[in-house]
Formats: structure tokens, sequence, C-alpha cells
């Protein structure tokens, strides 16, 4: 028997050559330094924790959920876009919660997406903004994934050529991986574009509070008649450091919401009401929480981009998300990113996410999670910089991948 129309539709996942390898490594005693998986290490503000146990101790609480999300935490939700971004919600019928940012984009393309569909993507991107398309029938067309006058291009030339014309084009700035960040002037730009070509806007904008440069970044929903044409994702994870309890919104255009809530209420009860409860405090609590959060990971990119700088390994410094995107070194480039990323954890203890992961179009890039404490950064870039004065026997040994072409 082979494999199902769907799985057959998506591509090997890389990272588990990665993963298979760190856990080898672990298990052979190897002290791995893990910088791959954007698997946040912060613990959840107290206060928070403390209402998820104080709501779990209701018997009541203990029942089905609300799929959409309970009244409480969808008002929260809209309180605080209109505090963050000036943006006013119903929370009646312009914000969803979702069991996360991830699940909240694999359920709208279930929602919105009709076989052959075409979907305008960027690459590099976080894999279910594509994949989610993928496996709901639609088909992809890549677009740039800096916020620049080649992105513009790229749509002008899909709306040409793509047969059906592109439903709608998927946004993720602060970027997941590449951390690009996108200003209000582009997203007008996008908007004006969407409105002009009847395409809608799917926002990822789950990195809105980690940021380094003073600058908040701005939601697309900002724009004057977004929300005519757009919904954005946002997450808790990351915020709050939440990422295991999956919480997140879909918020804006009612149409699409109304088409989310929808195919949500076939799929999930929703997430258990006490997790929904903690979340609206989260919300509606104190906000010195994310910024000291924010703290963290800016202190943890500022020693990885100098540790790394003197190891050798040249890492931009990202102005937002909790990643950095780094070009391999020039002389492991032809490698490709999937075979250095393998020899970091074989030859350096250090593990880290294989651009090729995000799209064809990140094979020269790492992505470097800011998970690991400045101690730990620190230590994996001691152990690069011993890797890479040893560099030349290591070459000599592999087999570069363009060369098996």
């Amino acid at each position: 028997m082979g494999e199902f129309h769907k799985t057959r539709r998506l591509p090997p996942y890389v990272f588990e050559q990665v993963n298979r390898l760190k856990a080898k490594a672990r298990a052979g005693g190897a002290d791995i330094v893990d910088l791959g998986m954007g698997n946040p290490d912060l613990p959840t503000p107290q206060h928070i924790v403390d209402k998820l146990v104080e709501t779990a101790r209701d018997p009541r609480a203990h029942r089905y959920s609300a799929s959409k999300g309970i009244a409480g935490l969808r008002k929260a939700q809209a309180s605080y876009y209109g505090r963050r971004f000036g943006v006013k919600l119903d929370p009646e019928t312009q914000v969803v919660a979702t069991l996360g940012s991830k699940e909240g984009f694999a359920n709208m393309a279930q929602a919105i997406t009709a076989p052959g569909d075409v979907v305008l993507v960027p690459n590099p991107s976080y894999p279910i903004h594509a994949f989610g398309f993928l496996m709901a029938g639609g088909a992809l067309r890549y677009v740039p994934a800096s916020p620049g006058p080649e992105f513009f291009h790229a749509l002008e030339r899909a709306v040409v050529h793509s047969v059906p014309k592109p439903i709608a084009v998927i946004l993720c700035y602060p970027s997941n991986p590449t951390a690009y960040v996108a200003e209000l002037d582009f997203y007008r730009d996008v908007i004006a574009f969407a409105k002009k070509h009847d395409i809608f806007v799917l926002s990822d904008l789950a990195y809105s509070e980690i940021y380094f440069d003073g600058t908040p970044p701005p939601s697309v929903l900002e724009v004057p008649g977004a929300m005519d044409v757009a919904v954005e994702f946002t997450s808790l994870s990351k915020t709050f450091s939440m990422p295991g309890w999956r919480m997140g919104f879909a918020v804006g255009n009612e149409r699409l919401i109304a088409a989310l809530a929808r195919v949500k209420s076939y799929l999930d009860y929703g997430a258990f009401t006490p997790i929904q409860v903690a979340a609206t405090a989260a919300l509606n609590g104190p906000e010195d929480c994310i910024d000291e959060i924010r703290g963290v990971y800016k202190k943890r990119r500022d020693v990885l981009v100098d540790s790394f700088a003197k190891a050798g390994f040249e890492v931009p410094a990202p102005r937002a998300s909790m990643f950095a995107w780094a070009p391999i070194p020039e002389k492991f480039r032809s490698l490709g990113s999937l075979e250095f990323s393998k020899l970091l954890v074989e030859k350096a203890d250090v593990a880290v996410a294989p651009g090729i992961g995000f799209g064809e179009y990140g094979d020269d890039y790492v992505r470097i999670a800011l998970v690991e404490n400045e101690q730990r950064i620190r230590q994996a870039a001691r152990n690069i910089r011993r890797f890479l004065e040893t560099s030349d026997e290591t070459l000599h040994n592999v087999i570069p991948i363009g060369a098996l072409r």
C-alpha cells in the first residue's frame, strides 16, 4: 500500500535528521547545546500559573469548553489589540481563540481553500504557512520573505501568471525564521494590493512582543480598511512564555473569522477552560513580565552575536523574534544547511535548525534559537570555535551536497 494522498504531498521533515543525530549524541553522553527548536525555556509568570491552578480546582471547569474561546478571553484579546495597536475589535464577531497560532493557520486553510486554490507564501517561512494550505488541497506560489520591492514585484507576477488567481497572501513579521521586521508603510501597500486584486491577507504576528530596538512591531490591522481583507494570528507562547499551553488567537475580517469558527466547531471544543481563564488573566494582568521576558531574549541575542563573532561565525543581530538567521560560513556553504547542521551536532555538540527546512531559499542559512541561557550560548560559541579551527580536516572528509547532484 502506498502513501496517502495528503501525506505524499508533504516533503521529508528535514529537522528529524538533526533530531536523530542529537538524540544519538546525547545517548552517547554528549552535552548538546540545543539552539534548534524554538521552544521557549523561560517559566510562565507565576500569576498566570496561579490562576490556572485556582480554576482547575473547580469541577465545573472540567467540562467541555467553548471552541471559539470563552467570552472573557475574547474580550481580553480585543482589549489587548486596543491598547497595543489602537485597533478596535468586536469580540463576538472578530475574535476566535485557537490552540496556538499554528493550529489557527491550519484550520483557516481548511476553511477557505478549495482544491487547486493558489496561495502566496514567503520563502523561507515557517512550515505551517505553506503546508497548512498544501494539506488543504491548495497550490503554493512563493514570494520573497523580505518586506521590500521584490516582494511586490513577485505579487504582481503571481497575479498575472497564476491560474486560478491567488486567494490569499501570507505575511509573518517579525519573521520566523529570518527575523525580518515590517514597517506600517509596507502593510499599507500590501492592503492596497490585496484590495485591488480581491485577495485575503493572513498575517502571523506571533513575535509581536519580542523586539529589541525599542520600536514595537506594528499590526497589519492598523492600516485603515485592513479589516475588509485581513486576519491576524497571535500567540501567548512567546509573549508570556506559554508554549505548551497552546493558546493563540485569530482576529480581523468577520467573514474569515466566521469560516474559521465554523470549521473549529467541528474539530475541537477549545482549550481546557482553566487554560483559557489563565490566558485571560495574562492578557488583563501586569505587563512587567513581558518586559522581563523581552529583556532576557535581548541579553541572549547580544551574547550570541558577540561570542559567535569571536568564534569566527558571524551572526547578524536580529531586530526582533527569538531567532537569529545566520549565513553559513563561506567555506561550508557548498555543503548545504542540512549537512552543516549535522556537522555542528557531530563535531561541535551544538544543534541549530537547517534553513532548508523553511524553504529552498533558506539553504544558505541556519536558524539559531535564543532558547539557552547566556552561559550555554557562550559554551556553544567555544565549541564552534574549536570546530572551526579544525574544519579543514573535517571538510576534507565530507562530500559537498553539490557533488551528489
